[in-house]
């Protein structure tokens, strides 16, 4: 068992945005995200957990949250046992939007040029 790190964005002001997002969300659905984002920080990123899936031609990955409403939380693996978690957003259609993988894609380019 290897834990990994989990790193939160923020934007210049200093605000982190993936926890605004979460706490405006349903109580439920919180608890669902914490507990996917606890098990990866215990357990690291096995290919086996069915919440974990990649962006085909990107470098992100997605932590899907199903329910009443399907959440996405786009995160980056930017060094071994680490993850930097993005994006967050409620996908309405099948396929993830472009628009979200771009503001996520940004978030990172973001965080790259002050890391």
């Amino acid at each position: 068992m290897s834990s990994t790190k989990i790193y939160y964005y923020q934007n210049s002001s200093g605000e982190n945005v993936i926890r605004k997002f979460i706490i405006s969300l349903q109580k439920t659905q919180q608890a669902k995200i914490r507990r996917t984002l606890q098990l990866i920080n215990d357990y690291g990123l096995t290919p086996a957990n069915p919440h974990l899936r990649k962006l085909a031609g990107t470098p992100l990955w997605e932590i899907r949250i199903l329910g009443q409403d399907n959440i996405r939380i786009l995160y980056i693996v930017p060094e071994v046992d680490s993850v930097l978690v993005l994006h967050g957003f409620i996908k309405k259609s099948q396929k993830t939007p472009q628009k979200e993988i771009q503001t996520a894609l940004k978030r990172y380019s973001d965080w790259q040029s002050y890391h």
